[in-house]
Order: structure tokens, then C-alpha cells, then sequence
């Protein structure tokens, strides 16, 4: 009787086995399904899904590594876009407030002294700059998103005293970018509801620190006072611009 053993001669007799020596599931164990409930990112699904998943298979350092890289990417983008989108905020800012300053509204407010802050005040224009903005009351945060703003408790346009007006350098439309090329004798025009006046540049712009709140204090006579960040990008110090009025024209003379 066979025993499936070599013979004693030497010869191996090879003879197929009718079962296998090893359960089948050893020796070809079943695929192991995935039995992960499908979330609601997929790898490779979405740009995404395969950041999620890249993220997920990295160690803590590097996951904090990329989210660092991250955040700084993102950083440097607002930064490159946020002139960009306070200069389109003011130009449609802009566009309301000129429909507002020619309203029969602003000039009533303007003889009775009840600007609201934020509201148009006066236009100012600076020919050699080609500079043309309306500028609204305050000086604010909030107020200043227009571009320039009149200092309260100042005098108003072409009013005895000193009119302050402070004005964006590099952000909001940026009005005031290049008052620090001013020169003496260069006009400045101030419109308002009841009138216009003409004021000329009367000392080289100069800078003086953040602080320095006399530049807006009452002056004897007719001035017109701008302040704005210096240098460009930085609120350091402050350019100071000051002019004194030289001619008015009531409103509809012309």
C-alpha cells in the first residue's frame, strides 16, 4: 500500500495529492475588504481630498511644517492683494459720496454745522498731483476708508482758523501718495456746498512725529493744514503740508 513516502531504491515518485497539506485560507488567505465607511473627503476625489490625505499620513512635524507653510503663503497673499482691495473699496466709496456732496441734504447740513462723521464735507483738488477726492468728516478708522478725512473740532473750508484734513498715503485710493513733492506756491482747492477757495503751498512739506498734534491746532488767519503717514507704507512720523487761502468764490458765482 502506498504511503505517498519515497521508495526505498531512491526514485521520488511524484504523485499528486488528492487534498491539499495547508487549509486553503493559509495558503491563499481572502483579500481583507475595506470596510471604511466612505468620509466625506475622498483621496484623490479633489484637489481637497489628496490634501487631507497627504496630511493625514504625515508625522506632527511635518503636518506643522506644512500648515506653517501654509499660513505664510496665505499671509503673503493678503498682503499683496489688501492695496488692491482698499483701493477698490475707496473708488466705490467714492462714486456714492460725490452723488451725496451735491445734494440739497449736505449743503443743509453744512450751514447748520451737523455733519455727521463719514459724511461728504468738501472736495479737494491738488492740480499739479491730479489729485481729486471728496473728503468726509472724521478722521476714524471707518471715516478714512474714504480716503481723506477732515479733522472734527478744526475749521472748516475757506473759514478763518486752520482746516486740517489727514489723507491716506498708500492704501484707500491713496489721495495724499505724493503731497511730499509740493512746493511752495502750489495750489490746493477746496470745494464746498457753499463755495470754493483757493489756498497756496507756503513751506516745503516736512515731517514730524505721530504725536504732534499742534500742526492742527488754530492758527490766526485762513490755513489749510494736510497730514498724512511718512514714510509711504509706515506710520512712523507724518508729513505735515501747510498752505494759506489766497481767493474764494461762492457757490453758483461762476
Amino acid at each position: 500500500m502506498s504511503t505517498g513516502h519515497p521508495p526505498d531504491d531512491g526514485r521520488v515518485v511524484n504523485r499528486p495529492l488528492k487534498d491539499p497539506i495547508y487549509p486553503r485560507e493559509v495558503l491563499a488567505p481572502p483579500p481583507v475588504p475595506d470596510e471604511r465607511p466612505p468620509g466625506p473627503v475622498r483621496r484623490a476625489g479633489s484637489v481637497a481630498g489628496l490634501l487631507f490625505d497627504v496630511w493625514r499620513r504625515r508625522p506632527v512635524a511635518r503636518r506643522m511644517l506644512m500648515g506653517l507653510s501654509v499660513l505664510l503663503f496665505l499671509t503673503g497673499v493678503g498682503m499683496f492683494t489688501f492695496p488692491f482691495a482698499t483701493n477698490w473699496y475707496a473708488d466705490w466709496k467714492q462714486d456714492a459720496l460725490a452723488t451725496e456732496f451735491r445734494s440739497a441734504e449736505t449743503r443743509q447740513n453744512y450751514e447748520t454745522r451737523t455733519i455727521r462723521p463719514g459724511s461728504a464735507l468738501t472736495r479737494i483738488e491738488i492740480p499739479r498731483l491730479g489729485v481729486d477726492a471728496i473728503v468726509v468728516e472724521g478722521t476714524t478708522l471707518s471715516s478714512l476708508r474714504a480716503g481723506a478725512g477732515h479733522y472734527e473740532g478744526t475749521a472748516l473750508p475757506c473759514e478763518s482758523g486752520n482746516a486740517a484734513i489727514a489723507g491716506h498715503r498708500t492704501t484707500y485710493s491713496k489721495p495724499f501718495a505724493r503731497v511730499d513733492e509740493l512746493a511752495i506756491g502750489d495750489q490746493i482747492v477746496l470745494e464746498t456746498p457753499l463755495g470754493t477757495c483757493w489756498y497756496e503751498v507756503t513751506r516745503t512739506p516736512f515731517v514730524t512725529h505721530p504725536q504732534d498734534w499742534a500742526v492742527v491746532d488754530e492758527l490766526e488767519g485762513f490755513y489749510l493744514t494736510l497730514t498724512t503717514c511718512h514714510p509711504e507704507g509706515s506710520a512712523r512720523e507724518r508729513l505735515i503740508v501747510r498752505a494759506r487761502l489766497v481767493r474764494t468764490e461762492p457757490a453758483g458765482s461762476g
